[in-house]
């Protein structure tokens, strides 16, 4: 199991954006904080899938 740290912005129009430092251009947004988080998971297990398919080696870090 990987862990990635997440930075959750909170947009001037509502919501949040998340980054994931760890994975260049993993981004995603949510209308609330567990929205976020959620879709944060969901776009890190996509990104992860793709590194996959192309024999790619996964980003660590032990923080979330």
């Amino acid at each position: 199991m990987h862990t990635y740290k997440l930075h959750l912005h909170k947009e001037a129009q509502g919501g949040f954006t998340v980054l994931v430092p760890s994975l260049p251009g993993c981004i995603t947004y949510g209308e609330n904080v567990d929205e976020a988080i959620s879709m944060a998971k969901e776009a890190i297990e996509l990104y992860l899938e793709e590194l996959k398919e192309r024999g790619d080696l996964f980003p660590m870090t032990t923080m979330f």
